[in-house]
């Protein structure tokens, strides 16, 4: 148990660990970019954003599939990694289960990609925001000096 404790504990860190740093790397992206001012350009900002995003989903489930594989956890890499996505996911089809002695790590993956997700749609708001209020202030800026 204390293994298994322990493991999910690592994994968990990594997980955030990989996260920040993802997000870090964006936002200094983001920052030497001036604010898109046209429609077509807000799209592909919003678009690189969310692949950004899914790319780091991603590594953060392989880190917790090759740690299943690595451990034998689970007998083969697909499935391995299946299990990781649909647990991350919160999806839990129930048809493959750890062994007993692994269960643990589970709930806490789950976890992580509740945390994570719920995280990446806060950045994603937040950019949606600040897009938003820009815009907002050139458009009040625009009707101001028509006045």
């Amino acid at each position: 148990m204390f293994s298994s404790f322990l493991s999910a504990c690592v994994l968990a860190i990594l997980t955030v660990a990989i996260h920040a740093m993802g997000i870090a790397v964006l936002l200094r992206r983001l920052m030497r970019l001036p604010l898109p001012t046209s429609a077509w350009l807000i799209k592909r900002l919003l678009l690189r954003i969310i692949w950004w995003l899914v790319l780091l989903h991603l590594a953060e489930i392989s880190t917790w599939g090759l740690f299943y594989l690595w451990r034998g956890c689970l007998p083969d890499a697909e499935t391995a990694f299946y299990f990781s996505a649909s647990t991350y996911t919160t999806l839990g089809y129930g048809d493959v289960l750890l062994a007993k002695p692994w269960r643990l790590l589970g709930p806490v993956e789950s976890l992580m990609g509740v945390l994570m997700c719920g995280l990446s749609t806060g950045y994603f708001f937040v950019v949606l925001s600040r897009i938003y209020q820009s815009r907002l202030g050139i458009l009040t800026a625009a009707s101001t000096s028509e006045e």
